[in-house]
């Protein structure tokens, strides 16, 4: 019987499949004792099962490429690293040798254990590990019965699930799932910003389809309206080619954009940077025309290894990009990292109760500057290969960006005295994230040479909402007027100083997002390689003049929905 239900449409596309539910995880299992002689046994299956799961684990992420290797590998390399606390191995074996469980009964208590003690934890950040723990343990119980894992998808099928993790996102797509739906979930998660990338449509919010779809119920998903029908009449499936159509004409329309300036109606040149941590994002942006690289993430040169990258090794990474933008600009922004990555290095301080508030990006350099030296090395020496410049992540205050060019000069010396041909000039810039930065930009912005908005980071903190928390996920929004009269400030500032101003983060790769962008002033985007065409569609169907004399009225909205209401009509003049 046909049904419409609601949701939020998280990522662009149409589907039609048949629903696989997959009900929120709850290791149903009864209790079970085993024979004092069959202990041993047992542990070996235990542990035969965590052996089975780390190789898994191991060999989905060999797979990875490209974007992926940051997006999912960081949530596999978490979970890994959970199958090898002590708490949790320890915990299961005390249950096993002294309450003579049975390992799936014990899996099942350690969990509950666990979850317990992050369910009391104030910070947000933590007690949204239960779902990591949840999905471990899920891997572990399926090994124990040598079947697949619940993530295991089959192909020309819907999902259906409370929430899903990015790092079944991808495997989920290649074993040929068509779309995702869940009854959780933020536009702006880590999900949700994947599924983006990999084009796989995706409704976030749909609260009542884990009650109302079953499985094998035929599905056609909108993942742009968030629209879903169950059993679909012919109307629905006459909709449904039609959207297919367009996106095919769409996806041909966007192909020819490849080589076409980023140009307003009006004829103003707007510079699309991409985003890049990978060879294979360095190639694709430089196929799709990108003005250069706006930001280039280097932590993955150091996450996932036991010790840090030495000197040559972060330069040979750092030339390969600048080489590969064959004389376009790159922007190489200086380690991110903190308690919240994966660092089995040990870079990062341990045990911090808020890692998003603690010594991170532009903190921890100045707190190891061995590693900070080394690092600056690496990127000046790429300097002698072409244009690049260095962005410092996570900046407060003006004396930190002095401290990092007091840095920056001593190494280049240093450089050019050893012999190493380097850049006469590097620029150095600051990424503004976090509202301290933004609100005194006036007072520092002469320490700088550019600057780059991180909007991801300022939304959170300007709104003291977390943006992978469902509960929040209607209050975090780079639409609140704060947020836009904060952009425009930044913006402003910099333009009247006669210093670069580009948006860094998951806005500027928003085509819905490009008209409020150059409104409030913005010449600037870096985005990741899989959306510039979008923006750039959006860009050639804007007239900058026309959208900067209607500022004044989106600077005066009160409201999101008054914001919205401007977007609307900015996009279809």
């Amino acid at each position: 019987m046909r049904k419409a239900l609601a949701g939020h449409g998280a990522s662009r596309g149409s589907a039609l499949g048949r629903a696989r539910v997959r009900q929120p995880h709850a290791l149903e299992v009864a209790e079970e004792h085993v024979a004092a002689e069959a202990v041993e046994s047992e542990l070996i299956r235990l542990h035969t099962a965590i052996d089975a799961v780390r190789v898994e684990m191991r060999n989905l992420r060999t797979k990875l490429h490209g974007a992926l290797v940051h997006e999912v590998g960081e949530f596999l390399d978490m979970h890994a690293l959970l199958l090898d606390d002590p708490e949790l191995l320890q915990g299961l074996d005390e249950l096993v040798r002294t309450g003579r469980y049975g390992a799936d009964y014990a899996l099942r208590l350690q969990r509950d254990r666990l979850a317990a003690v992050f369910e009391g934890m104030d910070d947000a950040y933590f007690r949204s590990r239960i779902e990591d723990i949840d999905h471990v343990i899920g891997r572990v119980h399926a090994a124990l019965h040598k079947r697949e894992a619940d993530l295991q998808g089959v192909a020309g099928e819907v999902l259906v699930a409370d929430n899903v993790a990015p790092s079944e996102l991808a495997q989920l797509q290649s074993q040929g799932v068509m779309a995702v739906v869940t009854a959780g979930g933020s536009a702006l998660s880590h999900t949700a910003i994947l599924a983006r990338s990999l084009h796989l449509p995706l409704v976030i919010g749909a609260a009542d389809a884990l009650q109302l779809v079953n499985d094998g119920d035929v599905l056609v998903v909108d993942g742009t309206s968030g629209e879903l029908v169950v059993e679909p009449d012919a109307k629905d499936l006459r909709a449904h080619r039609a959207r297919m159509r367009d996106e095919k004409r769409e996806r041909k329309q966007l192909h020819r954009l490849r080589r076409e300036p980023s140009r307003t109606l009006d004829q103003h040149d707007i510079k699309l940077f991409a985003n890049a941590e990978s060879r294979e994002d360095v190639s694709e942006a430089h196929a799709l025309g990108a003005a250069g690289v706006g930001l280039y993430r280097t932590e993955f040169l150091f996450l996932q290894r036991d010790t840090p990258p030495d000197e040559d090794e972060q330069f040979r990474a750092y030339r390969d990009v600048v080489l590969g933008m064959t004389g376009r600009m790159v922007t190489i922004r200086t380690l991110d990292i903190g308690a919240d990555k994966v660092d089995r290095a040990g870079i990062a301080p341990s045990g911090e109760a808020n890692p998003a508030l603690g010594v991170r990006g532009l903190r921890l350099s100045l707190a190891k500057p061995g590693l900070f030296e080394t690092q600056l090395r690496a990127i000046l020496r790429a300097s002698g290969y072409g244009p690049l410049r260095i962005l410092l992540p996570m900046v407060t205050s003006c004396e930190e960006i002095r401290l990092a060019r007091t840095y920056l000069e001593r190494v280049a010396a240093e450089l050019r005295a050893e012999g190493f041909e380097i850049a006469d000039h590097v620029a150095l810039g600051a990424m503004i994230e976090v509202p301290a930065a933004a609100i005194a930009l006036s007072g520092f912005i002469g320490a700088v040479d550019f600057i780059s908005v991180g909007t991801n980071d300022l939304t959170q903190y300007v709104l003291a909402a977390d943006r992978g928390n469902d509960a929040l996920a209607d209050l975090y929004t780079p639409l609140h007027p704060a947020m836009v009269k904060l952009l425009h400030g930044v913006i402003r500032t910099a333009k009247s100083r006669g210093k670069p101003v580009a948006v860094c983060g998951e806005m500027a790769g928003d085509a819905l997002f490009t008209p409020l962008l150059l409104a409030l002033g913005l010449e600037e985007f870096s985005l990741h390689p899989g959306t510039l065409l979008e923006v750039r569609r959006a860009v050639r169907a804007s007239e900058l003049s026309s959208l900067r004399a209607s500022a004044p009225s989106l600077l005066r909205a009160r409201d999101r929905a008054a914001i919205e209401r401007w977007l609307a009509k900015a996009t279809t003049h």
